[in-house]
């Protein structure tokens, strides 16, 4: 049998490419930069070859397949995932208009189409946030389309775009986790992707929740380093299970909340709990103080139950920091995820028989507990009760605000 290799972009700790091993692919080479990620995946994975120079600005793109060992034509899947800030749309709601392809981190997409051409690989697969497609603006995606045509008329592919919305716990990862997947065969066949598994549609099983995942890391005593810090730790414990900062806004208070802040005033993950019962809310890679997802028993995460909601294998580990591990691990893709995609590409554009059912997704429990109690709002919080008024709307916040009134003050 003709050996499925993949070239990885972007490769970070490995998320997106576990799947694509889970779903019977050999990665024959890693382009990542960050250090500690590349120890990462020395440490767990030591057959995966990285490229060097680490750099995908630096290296020359004709040299990759040379060093995986592979000739033009024959890599079977190119896939990556472009750092996505530019394209967020938290950024787009606090801070007005972002730069997006202005953006030198946008650099990114151009880097990927390069190596599109250098190899022309059966499939390609892109992934990014949501928000490289948002409201109309869709310079992202725009580049990505005209950049395949330019491939197309040089190389006399035919390559076809498709853009694949998933968000991740319709498939069985414990987690509401929103991305956007353009994939691409270079004989022009499309993919069609399976209905929802999970959820609350009929004939779906139930979401897989962070009870389904974590349940058995859950434990009475934690370590030092998981207690939350900074201003609003001591607040955490008294807002309910799958609740935010939301729960003490004057919209609330009827039904227990305090007026503390104004109505969606703060980004959604501000003060952000797990419900036992539902899938995780989005992992971020780069949380402050009071950035959740934090824990039903208010503290933080361990690295340990980040890669769970994540659906890494369970022995893998992360090297680095605490900070750098939360980094890799919350811009990773899910490997379920990659999981679900290789299953598909080889079953619909490699033309294979494959199993349907994930191995890398957690079996459900039937032993969750009730919710854990709230206390009261502590008295140094007591303070803050008002009238908060609520948020303007998007791009209308604090940062947005800010730029204008330095843009007026340059014009004067």
């Amino acid at each position: 049998m003709t050996e499925r290799n993949v070239l990885s972009l972007f490769t970070g700790a490995g998320g997106l490419d576990l799947g694509f091993e889970t779903a019977g692919f050999a990665i024959r080479l890693c382009v990542e930069v960050d250090e500690d990620a590349r120890k990462t995946l020395k440490l767990n994975r030591p057959s995966w070859m990285l490229a060097e120079p680490a750099d995908i600005h630096v290296v020359d793109p004709s040299s990759l397949l040379r060093q995986a060992g592979l000739r033009k034509g024959t890599l079977t899947l190119l896939a990556g995932g472009p750092p996505c800030q530019p394209f967020s749309k938290s950024g787009y709601w606090s801070n007005g208009d972002s730069r997006r392809l202005r953006d030198p981190r946008s650099n990114t997409l151009h880097a990927f189409l390069q190596v599109v051409e250098a190899t022309l690989p059966h499939v390609l697969l892109l992934e990014n946030v949501e928000g490289l497609g948002f409201d109309g603006k869709d310079e992202g995606l725009q580049l990505i389309k005209d950049q395949i045509k330019v491939v197309n008329r040089r190389r006399r592919t035919r390559y076809k775009p498709q853009v694949i919305y998933i968000n991740a716990a319709d498939y069985g990862v414990p987690q509401i986790r929103k991305r956007v997947f353009i994939v691409a065969s270079v004989d022009g066949r499309t993919l069609e992707m399976p209905d929802p598994t999970h959820g609350e549609r009929h004939g779906c099983e139930p979401y897989r929740s962070s009870w389904d995942a974590i349940a058995d890391l859950d434990t009475v005593v934690w370590p030092q380093e998981l207690k939350p810090s900074g201003k609003w730790s001591a607040l955490l414990p008294s807002i309910p299970e799958g609740q935010n900062y939301l729960w003490h806004t004057p919209r609330n208070e009827a039904i227990g909340g305090t007026p503390l802040f104004g109505w969606r005033a703060r980004y959604w993950s501000f003060l952000l709990k797990l419900a036992k019962n539902k899938p995780s809310w989005t992992i971020q890679a780069e949380p402050g103080p009071a950035t959740g997802p934090f824990h039903w028993k208010s503290r933080l995460l361990s690295i340990k139950e980040l890669c769970r909601l994540q659906t890494f294998p369970n022995d893998y580990m992360i090297e680095g920091s605490i900070r750098s591990a939360r980094r890799q691990v919350g811009n990773a893709v899910p490997s379920a995820i990659g999981e679900l995609l290789g299953l598909e590409i080889r079953r619909q554009l490699l033309g294979e028989k494959v199993r349907r059912r994930l191995r890398l997704i957690p079996t459900r429990r039937d032993d969750c507990p009730s919710p854990e109690s709230v206390t009261r709002v502590s008295l140094k919080y007591l303070p803050l009760r008002s009238s908060h008024k609520d948020h303007l709307g998007p791009g209308l916040g604090p940062g947005a605000r800010r730029a204008i009134q330095s843009q007026v003050s340059i014009e004067r």
